[in-house]
């Protein structure tokens, strides 16, 4: 007897009609019991090595939220791209989060240059996306009310690290050299440091001509010989670490070893063994031995994984931008837990809005430093410190708040 002889029973067809019910209602049952969040991180590219550790740090705050028992009772998927740090290629991964994955929230994208070009898309999707590293400011206040940063403006920052270098170093002038394909890099070299730096006493000596190089250049020999030309007290580099790296070390080879000063792409334990004896002063929100009965348990569990992950230096540490973006999924989740979210298809627009609106108002929520909340330009109110590194460890000089009247962290 054939298939299709078969089907043309009646019994047959009701139990064939049966069990298509049951696996489609399964389907739905399975689907329902997952809460879906994005994130975009660069994986690949000039900033890889932080997308790796940040794709290792999410994994594991999922396995740790679901053995847990989840969201509501529902199973936390966190889908993640890689953006390559390219601005189109973030945009675009957010849409594909928005409308194929579904997502409720995104994590990311993670630099300035990305967020420029994908906080509008947010505002047009209408969902939230919060970055764990853009500093460079006004960003997500020019992308309100979608677009949020787990992150401080670095203007806000300059103030307090600036007169602790003055002072501690007794610098009177300073060079400027940076990073001119990223957009945060030259916001802190031509826009944020020199003003800073004026207001604090200290002369730019090569304000109106600061040397430059792109990112991934290997070469910058002669950048630092006309650095070290300029005769000057300290150096104000305007780079993420790895490229921070390359210019440090020059300056170790040139025997220029004066006190170097940054924003917070500079935090990385990576760049402390470049050149031991320079030593560099740079603001966190995080750092790699930052103590605290929060932040010690989260540092010692992924560092491991870190260190097991493939394409990862083995000593590598984990960075702000790991705290940053688990923080940003704990808040999410949050969101989840106390804002009524149903998580259903046919709810996920007044699910996304709901998401959006507690993010907005959050007040004291637990990051690993301390309590979180934002401002009204999207950026959090959070504590940070003025790091020293030096001899291969940071170690932290001064506390600030975020906060113009420093409440709130």
């Amino acid at each position: 007897m054939t298939a299709q002889s078969l089907l043309r029973r009646p019994y047959v067809r009701r139990f064939a009609s049966a069990v298509a019910l049951a696996s489609a209602l399964l389907s739905g049952a399975a689907t329902a019991q997952e809460l879906k969040l994005g994130a975009i991180v660069p994986s690949s590219g000039p900033f890889a090595e932080w997308g790796r550790t940040n794709t290792a740090a999410l994994k594991m705050l999922e396995d740790d939220i679901n053995a847990a028992g989840g969201v509501n009772g529902a199973k936390l998927k966190i889908v993640i791209y890689d953006d390559a740090a390219q601005p189109a290629q973030a945009a675009n991964a957010l849409r594909k989060l928005a409308g194929d994955d579904k997502v409720l929230a995104v994590a990311g994208p993670l630099t300035s240059s990305a967020c420029e070009v994908t906080f509008p898309v947010a505002n047009q999707l209408k969902i939230s996306v919060m970055s764990q590293a853009s500093s460079k400011p006004g960003v997500a206040a020019a992308n309100r009310p979608w677009a949020f940063r787990n992150t401080i403006d670095e203007a806000v920052l300059a103030k307090t690290s600036v007169p602790y270098y003055k002072d501690t170093f007794k610098v009177k002038s300073v060079g400027i050299i940076y990073d001119a394909k990223d957009a945060v890099s030259t916001s802190i070299a031509t826009r944020i440091f020199p003003g800073v730096m004026e207001a604090s006493g200290i002369t730019v000596v090569n304000k109106d001509k600061p040397l430059s190089f792109n990112t991934g250049e290997l070469d910058v020999s002669a950048q630092v010989t006309a650095l070290k030309a300029l005769n000057v007290d300290g150096v104000v580099i305007g780079a993420d670490y790895s490229q921070a790296v390359t210019v440090i070390r020059e300056m170790k080879r040139q025997g220029f070893a004066k006190p170097v000063i940054g924003g917070t792409p500079l935090i990385s334990s990576a760049i402390l063994k470049a050149a031991p004896e320079v030593p560099i002063v740079a603001p966190a929100t995080y750092y790699a031995g930052m103590k605290g009965d929060r932040v010690e348990p989260f540092t010692t569990k992924l560092t491991p994984i870190l260190r097991k992950t493939s394409g990862l230096p083995p000593e590598i540490e984990p960075s702000m931008y790991d705290a940053n973006i688990t923080e940003i999924i704990q808040m999410y989740v949050e969101a989840a837990k106390k804002a009524g979210i149903a998580n259903k298809p046919e709810t996920l627009d007044a699910d996304r809005e709901k998401i959006k609106d507690f993010v907005t108002g959050i007040q004291g929520f637990q990051g690993w430093g301390g309590p979180i909340s934002f401002n009204k330009d999207g950026d959090a109110v959070k504590a940070f410190y003025i790091v020293q590194g030096e001899k291969g460890a940071w170690s932290s000089k001064v506390r600030g708040c975020s906060s113009p009247d420093g409440k709130g962290c």
